[in-house]
């Protein structure tokens, strides 16, 4: 037998009769560069968690791999035994991370290579995930007589769910994917539409996997209450809907909801769930219905985080040194610059303040001599606003656009063509239009590095 509990989002603890296996925990709010809670908000024990013997961390993303949470249990020594085994995908920044949080014992998985503890084998599963680089793994858990699988966020292919058949046949417990998230989408004027592909590819993979038993996973969290108008444009289904689906597309599939605090009991004879009968956690409350999506609503306006006038002054300066002295040598210098002169682009940069007002420069790339100007272009091909608090973290290194492409304080579109004589060509609606600020800021491995350490030197030793 096995005994699955929510803890939340995409954090579990699977028990089996002699094994405890913690699963990419994030326990406390705020999250994912402080922009996100769980949702549901949960009530968490933290003293009643039973000792774990296996912590597995699926991938880097900030809402799996929550540095805060792994410095309290890095300084907690109650939850994690001191010889706990912790499985990790081939990461070297998730890897540094763990190590300057004094964890030891990090075992690298492989795909499909088996891990033996105590009474349980543990069976990574790849991810197909094009275009992140990320690498990832779900898992699997046996104890020699049933079988689940944490699908997580991995892209999985039809020879994924084969060599799971052929390992272990039909699984007895599925956390399946459920939810495309958009997050960004309105950041860069994205389409705001479910992503039918990618939706119809979470029922696809249930459908070809055929387990006994399914219930939707990892998706737990919305945009925190002051960023509330995001969550209208982020999260286009839920699990009430995506069960409902499931009951229409394998309706032989047994299904159910999965909140915190409920407990699965998986055994031969089937799948019992207990609702919020945790011992150490359950559902604070259920603000579900913050999470509503309506892509049509209201949008406040871009504010800088500083609403102290003085600071915003020092704030400005700041900018109008960089994009004076800086800024254009460091466009000139880019890889894309033949791309802007190609297309003719005219530049638009506005950087908001506290109160609504903004301060706008231009640059018109059909120009050989680059120049930034406060003055008006005739119209503008490229847009980009920002705040300009966000904006002084880019130049001084202190964030990321982890944190600056989702907040909502960072805005862009492109209407970007070129006209010839006789001949009208338009950049395709399919591609992402090089943006001048993610390649003077690129969100690179050294950027993401630094976020995660800027984290450690936050959360280190404070339980």
């Amino acid at each position: 037998m096995i005994k699955t509990t929510l803890i939340g989002h995409a954090s579990m603890l699977i028990q089996s009769r002699e094994a405890t296996i913690l699963t990419d925990p994030v326990w406390f709010d705020y999250l994912w560069e402080e922009t996100n809670v769980l949702c549901p908000s949960i009530e968490l024990g933290l003293d009643k968690i039973p000792p774990v013997d296996i912590l597995n961390l699926s991938h880097r993303h900030q809402d799996h791999f929550d540095v805060r949470t792994l410095a309290y249990l890095a300084q907690n020594k109650s939850i994690l035994k001191p010889d706990v085994m912790v499985l990790v995908p081939k990461d070297d920044i998730l890897i540094d991370v763990l190590k300057e949080l004094e964890y030891e014992n990090i075992q690298v998985v492989e795909d499909f290579e088996p891990i033996r503890l105590l009474d349980v084998t543990l069976t990574p599963t790849p991810s197909f995930n094009e275009g992140d680089y990320y690498p990832e793994h779900g898992l699997l858990v046996h104890d020699g007589e049933v079988t689940i699988w944490n699908q997580v966020d991995t892209v999985v292919v039809p020879e994924i769910i084969s060599y799971i058949h052929k390992l272990y046949g039909q699984v007895d417990f599925a956390h399946s994917r459920f939810l495309p998230l958009l997050e960004g989408n309105f950041s860069h004027n994205k389409a705001l539409g479910i992503p039918f592909n990618e939706y119809s590819s979470f029922l696809q993979v249930v459908g070809a996997l055929r387990p006994k038993f399914v219930v939707p996973g990892s998706a737990a969290f919305r945009y925190r209450d002051e960023l509330a108008f995001l969550n209208q444009y982020s999260f286009p289904t839920t699990p009430d809907q995506f069960l409902a689906d499931m009951a229409i597309y394998c309706p032989e599939i047994k299904t159910s909801t999965f909140y915190p605090g409920d407990v699965a009991h998986i055994t031969k004879e089937g799948v019992k769930i207990g609702r919020q009968t945790s011992d150490f956690v359950r559902v604070q409350e259920d603000d579900s219905h913050k999470v509503a999506f309506k892509p049509v609503m209201e949008v406040p306006p871009i504010k800088s985080l500083n609403g102290d006038p003085v600071q915003h002054e020092k704030e400005i300066q700041i900018i109008k040194g960089f994009l004076e002295n800086q800024l254009i040598d460091k466009l000139n210098s880019c890889e894309k610059v033949d791309g802007w002169r190609h297309w003719q682009t005219l530049y638009q940069l506005e950087v908001f303040g506290p109160n609504g007002t903004s301060n706008i420069w231009n640059i018109d790339f059909r120009n050989e001599d680059l120049k930034i100007q406060e003055d008006c272009l005739p119209k503008t091909t490229l847009y980009e606003g920002i705040s300009a608090s966000d904006l002084v973290c880019l130049i001084e290194g202190r964030t990321s656009w982890d944190f600056v492409g989702i907040s909502g304080c960072y805005r862009t579109f492109n209407n970007v063509y070129r006209v010839g004589q006789g001949t009208f060509e338009f950049f395709p609606t399919e591609k992402d239009f090089p943006l001048p600020l993610l390649q003077v800021f690129p969100s690179d491995r050294k950027m993401d590095r630094e976020k995660y350490m800027r984290d450690v030197r936050r959360w280190k030793g404070k339980a």
